[in-house]
This record gives structure tokens, sequence and C-alpha cells, in this order.
């Protein structure tokens, strides 16, 4: 077989630090666009910015009110304080079933947001067996319970709040700057005798304050973003951490080896709160600045408005109105203060869904290209390898890791009895992966058989959690087979006692010992009757009892032909099978 330079590492998706801030958001896009909920987003998108102009409408009426009701109490104008006081309440229940609408349309696009991105990256994550591919190709695909399910919920709701907020405000600064403008339009001051005109100067003051509250709250936080990151990293690491050891917890026991596992846990609680310390320390820094500047803006207002109200061109109500208009605008240019630390977490929770969506994405995972095991279909009742070459995920320093068949183009024909076994060191697993799809590194082709149920039985059978008929039945629905069928099966493979349980619900892989549960997926086969069966050292472990049950089973499947990875004595005396043999080939990496 010719070796050539194709013959590289698979490439990693794109690291987490290093994907740029505009290609999360094209990402993100995608996303969204691909999401079966968009146009429920869509439409209550629009109906929140309806809503937004209402209430912003409201607040412009009651910052107009403020005028009038503080100069009737000026005035001691008890007639006018009175209809005031009732435009008030009018305003004020305005502004009450605005809030109410806001918040239901808020919370229930949050609710469609959620749904839409949980949907796609859980879809993107197990399409195509990307998922697989990824577990073994990249860190990324360890542990994605995290970013899929509790970064993913996080993403949507901040997206939706800070979305809104940031529209509210915009929508709140073009409304108000106008009437702070307005207020302040032919204001001058005196100095040294001189009249300065500054017009608009309550607009400069606000934008002056927020600018300056901005930028000590950008020098302040700088480094939250990427302390979020390490956060939600070494969380996910220690809940990892906590499942591996539930789903452990016998052999760990055995071994009496739960000091072990207490230092492990230990150290990754350790990771997780140096994290947060840095976190803490790095909000408390901020809230020095974000305090400080909320304080002093109760006042602020007031003392800017002030030269205009004692140099008698202002009334009581029109400094009221003023300072209450410079709220407006102080509070919506400081929104991105008040948010700096939800933005820096939000950013965090956006990269790091979003990088692994690019890599669930990416072509090294969805397109088949060099330096790839092509699979193609053939004749019917064939299966063949053409220069197939696996490699190794571990390589050494100068050599690429690797083995082949040492037959030359080998056809595995319908009815046929194959062994597979190789010299020692060669993980035949990986060879069984490649012909399922499911390792894609090497080159040459591997040719399935056209329109032919091929079946693949691994060495640890998958017992996902529910009915017993579901697991007998899985991947396909229960009702596909009959009870009486799925009892005929199971008594089969020696596991009549279960007969009764088809229909309960339970953690199987907890109460069926390993023997059972690789009779329960031979039980499996005996139901599926497929035309090819290729098993991944099936019979390795088991009783000499269990091995005898399994190997009669194998027999009783005429119709199938059978391959089998491994070296079992039982298989080979009872088929007699035809042998190929996987060759090391370590090859030196070309300069």
């Amino acid at each position: 077989m010719m070796m050539s330079a194709k013959l590289r590492a698979p490439e990693e998706p794109e690291n987490v630090q290093e994907m740029r801030f505009g290609e999360q958001l094209r990402v993100a896009g995608q996303s969204f666009w691909a999401s079966r909920v968009r146009g429920r987003v869509i439409l209550l998108s629009l109906s929140l910015v309806a809503v937004i102009l209402l209430l912003t409408y409201g607040q412009l009426l009651l910052n107009r009110w403020n005028q009038p009701f503080y100069n009737a109490l000026e005035n001691r104008d008890l007639v006018a304080f009175w209809q005031e006081l009732q435009n008030f309440f009018l305003i004020a229940a305005f502004l009450l079933v605005i809030n109410v609408a806001q918040t239901w349309f808020s919370q229930t696009t949050a609710l469609y947001m959620r749904e839409g991105l949980a949907r796609d990256m859980v879809d993107q994550w197990l399409k195509g067996r990307r998922a697989y591919r990824l577990s073994v190709s990249s860190p990324l695909g360890i542990n994605p319970d995290q970013r899929l399910h509790e970064d993913a919920r996080k993403l949507a709701e901040t997206t939706t709040s800070l979305t809104i907020g940031l529209l509210q405000s915009t929508i709140l600064l073009i409304s108000f700057i106008s009437v702070l403008w307005q207020m302040s339009s032919d204001f001058s001051l005196t100095i040294f005798g001189h009249r300065i005109a500054i017009p608009g100067y309550m607009v400069w003051g606000a934008l002056l304050y927020a600018g300056t509250a901005a930028l000590a709250s950008n020098l302040v936080g700088a480094t939250l973003t990427r302390i979020n990151a390490d956060r939600y990293a070494r969380e996910a690491e220690m809940r990892a951490a906590l499942m591996r050891t539930n789903e452990h917890l016998e052999p760990i026991a055995l071994a009496r080896g739960e000091a072990v596992e207490l230092r492990a846990i230990h150290a990754t609680i350790d990771q997780v709160l140096s994290v947060i310390r840095k976190l803490a320390m790095g909000l408390t820094n901020l809230t020095w600045v974000s305090a400080s500047f909320g304080w002093l803006a109760l006042i602020v207002p007031v003392l800017i408005a002030s030269p205009a109200y004692f140099s008698g061109t202002m009334t009581f109500g029109g400094l009221m109105m003023a300072a209450s208009a410079f709220t407006q605008v102080y509070t919506a240019l400081r929104w991105y203060i008040d948010n700096f630390s939800a933005i820096a977490d939000w950013k965090a929770t956006l990269l790091r869904v979003m990088t692994l969506r690019s890599a669930l994405t990416s072509p090294q995972l969805t397109q088949a290209g060099s330096g790839q095991i092509a699979i193609t279909t053939g004749k019917p009742g064939e299966l063949a390898f053409e220069d197939v070459y696996i490699r190794t995920p571990t390589e050494a320093e100068a050599q690429w890791g690797g083995y082949h068949i040492s037959e030359k183009a080998p056809v595995i024909r319908a009815g046929e009895r194959v062994m597979v076994n190789g010299d020692p060191g060669v993980n035949r697993r990986q060879f069984f992966n490649a012909m399922a799809g499911l390792w894609p590194y090497g080159e040459g082709t591997i040719v399935l058989p056209e329109e032919d149920h091929l079946l693949f039985v691994p060495q640890t059978p998958y017992l996902p959690e529910g009915r017993l008929i579901d697991i007998l039945a899985y991947p396909e629905e229960a009702d596909s087979y009959g009870e009486a069928e799925a009892i005929a099966a199971l008594k089969a493979v020696k596991l009549s006692r279960l007969g009764p349980d088809l229909m309960k619900r339970q953690r199987w892989d907890r109460i069926l010992d390993k023997e059972e549960q690789m009779s329960l997926a031979f039980a499996h086969i005996l139901l599926r009757k497929p035309r090819w069966a290729i098993f991944n050292d099936v019979l390795e472990g088991l009783e000499p009892e269990t091995v005898k049950l399994l190997t009669d089973v194998m027999q009783d499947l005429d119709g199938t032909t059978l391959i089998y990875l491994g070296r079992s004595a039982a298989f080979a005396e009872a088929f007699s099978p035809r042998v190929l043999h996987l060759e090391r080939m370590d090859v030196p990496v070309p300069e």
C-alpha cells in the first residue's frame, strides 16, 4: 500500500480561545436560522418591539406629568394637584398593563429561544455519527453535556433578556435625549462676566457622566469574560467526575478506591473554587465602580439642572422634569455598565456553545476528505475492502501507527463465516468502527453490500433506559415486534424469567449482569434477523456456559453472514471460519 502525506493526525476543531467573536455570531445566526421555531421567535420579537414602543410612550407621558404636578405643589394649587394625581393613576395603569405584557412576551420569547437552540444543538450532536467522531478527535467531545444543557439554557435566556434591555434602552435614549435637549437648548453660563451658550448642556452632561462610568467599568471588568469561560469549563469537569464516579460505584467499592476518588473529586472542586474566587474578586472590583456611579446618579441630575433653576429660567416643576429626563437618559446610557457582568457571562457562554456547534458542523466531521476512509455501496451480497489502512489515534514521534488487512483486496460474500484477528497490539475495535462508518481516520475504501441489513454488535451492549421491550427492539419502535416474538427470543437465550417484565421500565443496565446483558443483545439479533452480523469480540470474558449458548444462537442464524473480530476459540471451533489478518504498519513521517 502506498502511504502519502495525507495520513496525518486528525485535525481538531478550532480552539475555544481562538474562535473570534464575529465567527461566534455567524455560527449563532446559522443555529437560529436552522431552528424550527424561528418564525415564532421573529413574531414574538416584533410584538416585543411594539410593546417597548408603547412603554416608552408611557414613560414620556410620565415625564411630562412631572412639570405640572410639581408646579402645582410649588404654587400650592390644590385643584391642579388632585387633577394631576388622577392623571398619574391613568398613566400608571397604562404602564402596568404594558409591563405585564412585556414580561409575558419576553418570557415566551426566551422559552422558544431555548427550545430552538437546544433542539438544534442536540440535532447537530447526534447527526451522522458526529458525536462519536468528536469524542475521539477533540476534547470538546469528551464532556459536551454542560454545553448542550446548562450553557444552551443560559445562552437562550441571557440573549433574550440582554437584547430586550438593549432595545429598550436605545429607544428610551433616543426619546429622552430629544426631551432633554429641548429643555436645555437655550442655556447659557456666565463666566467672568461673559455669557457662554451651551445648547443641550444637560445632554452633554449625561453623555459625559455615562461615558466615564462605562470607561471605568471596561477597565475594571475586562477579565470577566475569560474568567467566566474558565469557570464553565471547570464546572463541566467537576460534573463529569461526579457522573463517572456514580456510574462505577461497584468497582470503586470493591477496590476500596473511595479515598482515591475522593481526592480526585476534591481536586476538581479546588479548581472550581479557585476560578470562583477570581470571579468574586472581579465582581467586587466592578461593584466599586457601578455602585459609586449608581449612588451619585441620585443627585447628579439635580446638580446639573440646578444652574438653570437658580438663574430663574426653569421652574421647580421644570427642574424635576429635567432631572427625570436626565435619569432616563443616564439609565439608558448606563445599561451597558449595569450589565457588564451579564454581558461578560453571555459572551463566555456564547463562546462555549458556538465553539461546540462549529466543531460539530466542521468539514472534518461532516465531509469525507483526504486522510479519511471512504464508505461506499457496491454489489448486493458482497463486502469488500480496497487498500484499507486504519490509522491509530496515538502516533510515535517519528512514525505513523496503524495497520491494514494483510490479504490483498479481500471480499466477503453473503453466507460466509469470517474471523478477523491481528498482530499483537492491533486495536480491532477501530477496524470494527471503520466498517460502521465511525472511524474515518485512515485511507482506502470499504464497500458495503447494497440494500443488505448490517447489524454491528459491540463488545459492551448498550441498554437504554426504558421498558425491556424497548431495549429488545432498539433502535426500532417496540411495536415492531409482537410480545410473543420477544418472549420467544428471550427463551432462546435462557432469559425466560424476564418475560413477565417486558413492560417494566427500569435501569436494566444495573439489574442485569454482563452475561445477561450480552444474552439480551443476542435476543435482539434473533428479533432483527439481519443479513449481516458483525461482532466485536463479544464472547471475550464470558462464562463457558454463556459462550456455548451464544455460539449456538449464532449457528441458528442460517441466513446471516457472520463476521467475528477477535480470537474466540469457541467461534473458530463452531464455524471453522475464513480468517483475515490485521497487520501493523509503522510508516516514517515524511519530512
